[in-house]
């Protein structure tokens, strides 16, 4: 171990040394950190240095552009999606004002008399042939007057017509040559001046549009297209021509609507409630079964929601009047989001939005910035690799004077040095390569899994997605089908003027069904002076069940028109026609089914049901058992030995009750059946009152015995009375059973 130098050996700097500033040393000592290293590192270096800042830079500068390209691509598609959304919604909604043109011109012009009925009806209901867009179109003048033609949702057309006089719509079905059929609704009460656009338009003296709103004839969201019609000698107003546009074909345009990969665009009024969307999800609720527009902050699309509510927070849809263009952020994901305002001449003021996710662009960004990533490194290994070889080949001299001078201070003179393959720098080279090659094949493996293992989630998502799609679609679907067989279940009921037109009597119906379609069916016919009572009770319930009941009233309806009065006859043809009908739909579905016949103060009761209730002007309740008088249609093809029948006397006051079991076996929250004896004593309490009167004593009385219970079957209700001041000869003749 040498000792180190005392402090007084050392010698005290030059003066020429002191003249030289602290922060400049001589050029010598610049190198000497750099003659402290190997020359190998000093050599290898520039290599690795020089391929990390080239790649480094490229990835970079590739990244910020593709960025950039994003940017612009996203630019221009959403402005692409917003031009094809307002060219296709305009030129679709347009069709709905040039109908109204062509009418009004026609008008104008005289080529049409304003008081032939028939001539105008038969007009808008050829126009509706034409333009498939328009729902109804019509002509309303300021006296009150209304005439026009309706698309139902199944493809049948109408004929509408109301009186100021009467103040009531009525709708008239029509056949394949335009030819008024069957009146199948009327709407007392009815203003055709008060209807949506018909003051819009008179004010504005010009083509315009009403608010959106419900129409009361098939419960469907529209927005009327208002045009008025001047006199052209004096121009006064002749009156006001309407077409009402349907919005299902800009809803289908916007469910084919591609936006992006994952995008969407939704259209909203000022208010900020929806018009149509290219989600899956509903933009219309029913509250007591009248849709009625849901608000963007309030949709089940959780996109939607959060950029209606940002929208709504930061702009405000009211003051939307140019177009924006935003990157808006919802949760972790930054969404391109254009908004512009979506407006025509006449008025049409809503608001478009289109947003998709940054992802939808930037996931083959991500992909090229890792593969640079991957380039690198592979890059940085053969720069390194080529970096020894040059080291190896500059170094081998120079490692062969130093074996020789460190033989020579061993004084080993006669040795003689022999470069060979397996000196320092070989095993070095070949250590590293070794190394090299483990870790790329380490890499190589690490990648191929996570590639399979990423293919693996993204096939599973993918699956998970398409089946949650798929079930959405399903729903949306069958929500449809039952919506729209709930609908024409109640329209086939009897209507309350059918029922009051029938002289000497009384009657009045209720019928409730415990899911969207019933099993339940009554009906009320009267021909010939004859008054037909039919209940029946099909098992089970839903959308079967409801068909079967539908089947069975056209099979009664159809009887009764060829006046089919036999009992036998009666039931053993509606039965065969029921039967073959439910064999033909592989179904299992059968009914219990009474039909009462009346006429002149007699009444014919026949078929199998629930007891037939006849009720006596002092409230005295007889019950008749109809189990021997008929058996279940549809059940077997031949019942003609089981039909029977039964003939009471109702006198002036006397009346009878039918009913199904959803009443007395209904429950309450004690699992006690309301019973056929406490509908009985309902009964004979307030026969004194009128049949609409006893028939919600009945049906308050049940609800108030059920409670919050569940109602787990259709109810149904059926009551006659007749009057008193008519003798049996003076209402009907006598009914041969």
């Amino acid at each position: 171990m040498s000792a180190s130098k005392p402090e007084s050996n050392k010698k005290p700097p030059s003066s020429d040394a002191l003249s030289v500033s602290n922060d400049k040393q001589p050029l010598s000592s610049k190198f000497s950190l750099l003659g402290s290293l190997p020359i190998r590192v000093v050599l290898i270096a520039p290599f690795v240095l020089q391929t990390l800042a080239a790649v480094g830079l490229v990835g970079y500068f590739s990244f910020r552009n593709g960025n950039e390209a994003v940017d612009d691509v996203a630019t221009q598609l959403s402005q692409e999606i917003i031009s094809r959304i307002e060219g296709q919604t305009k030129s679709l909604m347009v069709a709905a004002h040039n109908l109204n043109q062509v009418n009004a011109n026609t008008l104008q012009s005289g080529l049409l008399n304003l008081e032939d009925t028939a001539q105008l009806q038969y007009y808008f209901w050829q126009q509706l042939q034409a333009f498939e867009v328009v729902g109804a179109t019509y002509f309303t003048n300021p006296q009150g007057r209304f005439l026009g033609a309706e698309r139902l949702a199944g493809g049948a057309l109408l004929m509408l017509e109301s009186s100021p006089t009467e103040a009531v719509l009525r709708g008239y079905l029509t056949n394949q040559i335009g030819q008024k059929g069957n009146q199948i609704y009327d709407k007392p009460g009815y203003d055709a001046q008060a209807q949506p656009g018909y003051d819009t338009a008179q004010q504005a003296e010009q083509p315009t549009w009403s608010e959106i709103y419900t129409d009361f004839k098939n419960n469907q969201l529209v927005i009327t297209a208002t045009q008025p019609v001047y006199d052209a000698e004096n121009n006064a107003l002749i009156g006001i021509v309407g077409s009402d546009f349907l919005f299902l074909h800009i809803h289908r345009f916007f469910q084919e609507l591609q936006v992006g990969y994952t995008g969407l665009a939704f259209i909203v009024e000022p208010n900020g409630e929806l018009v149509t969307a290219s989600t899956s999800a509903p933009f219309f609720t029913k509250d007591q079964g009248v849709s009625r527009q849901i608000n963007a902050v309030e949709s089940k699309d959780e996109t939607i929601q959060q950029l209606a509510t940002i929208i709504e927070a930061n702009l405000g849809f009211e003051n939307i009047d140019n177009v924006f263009s935003s990157k808006i952020k919802l949760g972790q994901e930054p969404y391109y989001t254009r908004i512009a305002p979506l407006q025509d001449e006449h008025g049409l003021n809503w608001v478009l939005v289109v947003a998709f996710p940054e992802s939808d662009f930037m996931s083959r960004i991500y992909a090229n910035t890792r593969r640079t990533i991957v380039l690198c490194i592979l890059t940085l290994i053969i720069s390194v690799l080529t970096g020894l070889l040059l080291v190896r080949w500059i170094c081998r001299p120079i490692l062969h004077l130093c074996t020789a001078a460190e033989e020579l201070s061993h004084k080993n003179l006669d040795k003689r040095v022999i470069l060979n393959r397996r000196d320092e720098v070989g095993q070095l080279a070949l250590s590293f390569n070794r190394m090299a090659d483990h870790l790329q094949d380490s890499f190589e493996t690490l990648e191929e899994k996570v590639k399979e293992r990423t293919a693996k989630l993204a096939s599973a998502n993918n699956q998970i997605t398409a089946l949650n799609e798929q079930l959405k679609a399903e729903n949306l679907r069958m929500g449809a089908e039952l919506d729209i067989a709930r609908q024409i279940q109640q329209m086939v009921l009897p209507r309350e003027k059918e029922l009051k037109n029938i002289s000497g009597l009384e009657i009045a119906g209720f019928m409730e069904p415990a899911d969207e379609v019933g099993g339940d069916y009554y009906d009320v016919l009267e021909t010939d002076n004859v008054v037909t009572l039919t209940i029946g009770d099909v098992t089970g319930h839903g959308l079967e069940s409801g068909l079967v009941m539908l089947m069975t009233q056209t099979a009664v309806r159809t009887l009764n028109e060829i006046r089919e009065y036999d009992p036998i006859r009666f039931l053993d043809t509606l039965n065969r026609t029921i039967y073959q009908n439910v064999q033909r739909m592989e179904s299992e579905k059968n009914l219990t089914l009474a039909v009462l016949n009346y006429a002149a103060g007699q009444m014919i009761i026949s078929g199998q049901h629930e007891e037939t209730l006849i009720v006596r002007a002092n409230g005295m309740v007889e019950r008749v058992d109809t189990v021997d008088l008929g058996f279940p249609i549809g059940l077997d093809d031949d019942i003609r030995e089981f039909i029977s029948h039964v003939a009471v006397e109702i006198s002036p006051g006397d009346g009878i009750v039918l009913y199904t079991d959803g009443i007395t076996e209904a429950c309450n929250e004690n699992h006690e059946q309301y019973g056929i004896e406490r509908l009985c004593e309902i009964i004979s309490q307030n026969w004194h009152d009128s049949a609409e009167t006893i028939k919600s004593a009945i049906v308050t009385d049940l609800r108030r015995f059920i409670g919050n219970q569940k109602v787990f079957d259709d109810i149904t209700l059926l009551v006659l009375k007749r009057e008193l001041s008519l003798s049996p000869a003076a209402e009907h003749p006598v009914v041969q059973s």
